[in-house]
């Protein structure tokens, strides 16, 4: 990554972090210890409960310092139709400038993803919802939120490190989607727990990839549903 851009984007970075420890407070509960999370060994960050396009305020709960060696290897998938508005996806390119524009479907866009994850200097990130959860608690289409199936792509990529999971406690009471405005002063909650990928894969392996498959869509689930 050009060292300029680099370096704007940690500008942006930094000054939502400012902007999270000035007008919210962030309780973090950290499943696994903080002193044991092997930030260096991050090879996945998944992202549960997704609600917001305002969850970088989570920002401030990561130290400095791996925030700045983070933004040169996070890898993120954006649906298309969100980097495609003027405003939100030029602050989503300057956010993370690895964003990849996805269309939600199983085609090249996605595969273009799924490949960076055999980049052993990548940090993969996905919401693997998919989608975000509205205020009824239904996608915007009133179908049920479910974890899909791409985490179980990106696990099958990665061989050795650590994945790292974000449970958000949810972000409709600083802004759901299709409201303008953000609200301020309001106590934002998340967590964060550590796991062995080579550990994980081989919990839940099973005959072929789709069973695999299955068995983390059901595991997530249930952590979600324990710890968000």
């Amino acid at each position: 990554m050009n060292l300029l851009i680099q370096i704007m984007s940690a500008c942006f970075v930094f000054g939502i972090k400012l902007v999270s420890l000035v007008f919210y407070r962030t309780d973090v509960r950290w499943l696994t210890p903080k002193d044991q999370i092997e930030w260096e060994k991050l090879r996945l960050v998944v992202a549960l409960n997704h609600t917001s396009l305002f969850e970088p305020l989570f920002i401030s709960a990561i130290p400095n310092y791996r925030l700045w060696r983070a933004i040169r290897r996070v890898v993120v998938p954006i649906a298309d139709v969100t980097m495609k508005r003027p405003l939100v996806g030029a602050l989503f390119r300057l956010l993370v400038p690895n964003a990849i524009a996805i269309t939600r479907k199983r085609d090249e866009t996605w595969d273009a993803y799924v490949a960076r994850a055999q980049n052993p200097n990548s940090l993969m990130f996905i919401f693997p919802e998919g989608r975000m959860k509205r205020l009824d608690g239904l996608d915007k289409h009133g179908k049920p939120m479910t974890v899909k199936g791409g985490v179980a792509d990106l696990l099958a990529e990665l061989y050795g490190g650590k994945m790292l999971i974000a449970y958000s406690g949810g972000l409709h009471h600083v802004q759901a989607p299709g409201q303008a405005l953000p609200r301020v002063f309001k106590r934002i909650c998340v967590g964060f727990e550590q796991i062995d990928i080579n550990q994980y894969k081989a919990l839940l392996a099973g005959h072929d990839h789709s069973e695999f498959r299955q068995k983390v869509i059901d595991d997530l689930q249930s952590r979600m549903a324990q710890n968000c």
